[in-house]
């Protein structure tokens, strides 16, 4: 029953936040929000509803290491296996902003979060207060100086849903997030228990991968379709997201206590190390592209973490 738990919340949060994001972007342009205002704030901010939901949920229900490494774990599949398999796929040109922009206020977003956590195993609501601050700040410099680094979130051909259906997606995804998560979280801590195995293992593995889902199929659809709407600095911009607003806003409503000291000493050095590892890549061997040699090394580097961690 907990693995049947797992792979229906898995599948109930995927088909809300679909749904979630097809009705927000609807809504959006019905109200004629600027397509650069949907796609940093309102598409950001359904991608990592999932993950908002579950570390939220799990802070409340008394699991802090299920939101912690349920995060870290989305963060660290990110980029090593939603950019692995994608590069596998295809190459990838990088952006100027990916150096000046994206991937220093990742670093510093990752180093902010670890300051915090490490000093005395909590994240508490000042913290949190901070880490959404922080990224206000990100986001309002994006929308007024590197307008081009975000603009194709959004697609040209805008499709407007009937009124019904758009009221529709937004009160069924919210309800399917809900839920998902309910019913995620109960198998996970159920599995865990079973299996005599920690709920940090779990949230760092199963649901990291699960709830990183949406962003490994959207990625691997834009290659396959030879679109090449998906970039290094989108999935950086997810990791981001993940730290300053999911963890934020939990910390804001319910302070998140390190339980395994596993996660401080291990996972989030592996997140750290993963991070810093993009920046060679894009540069060595070939300047500013990935391909599938840089692929194959992200996805070993993913794939050495899981067999660690579970050893």
């Amino acid at each position: 029953m907990d693995i049947l738990f797992v792979i229906l919340g898995l599948v109930v949060l995927i088909a809300g936040g679909d749904f979630l994001l097809k009705g927000s972007v609807d809504l959006s342009y019905r109200l004629s929000i600027p397509k650069i205002v949907v796609g940093m704030t309102v598409v950001s901010f359904v991608t990592s509803a999932p993950e908002l939901l579950v570390s939220l949920q799990s802070a409340i229900r008394g699991y802090p290491d299920l939101a912690l490494g349920n995060v870290v774990g989305s963060n660290l599949a990110n980029l090593g296996l939603v950019l692995g398999i994608t590069l596998l796929i295809g190459s990838l040109d990088i952006r100027r902003s990916f150096y000046f922009v994206d991937w220093p206020v990742m670093m510093f977003s990752s180093l902010l979060f670890f300051a915090f956590i490490y000093s005395d195993r909590l994240l508490g609501k000042t913290e949190g207060i901070i880490m959404v601050v922080a990224l206000f700040v990100f986001l309002i410099y994006l929308l007024r100086f590197q307008k081009p680094a975000v603009y194709e979130v959004i697609p040209e051909v805008i499709s407007l849903y009937p009124l019904y259906k758009t009221i529709f997606f937004l009160g069924a995804g919210g309800v399917a997030l809900w839920g998902g998560s309910r019913l995620l979280i109960s198998g996970a801590v159920g599995l865990a228990t079973s299996l005599e195995i920690s709920e940090r293992i779990i949230g760092i593995s199963v649901v990291s991968i699960g709830t990183s889902i949406p962003e490994l199929a959207a990625s691997v659809m834009a290659m396959i379709r030879k679109e090449k709407a998906i970039s290094v600095g989108n999935l950086i911009g997810s990791n981001i997201f993940n730290l300053l607003a999911v963890l934020g806003i939990t910390a804001i409503i319910h302070p998140i206590h390190v339980v395994d000291d596993h996660l401080i000493a291990y996972d989030i050095p592996w997140m750290l190390g993963i991070s810093l590892l993009i920046l060679p890549l894009v540069f060595i061997p070939r300047s500013r592209r990935l391909g599938w040699q840089e692929g194959l090394i992200l996805l070993a580097v993913y794939g050495t973490f899981l067999i660690t961690t579970f050893s």
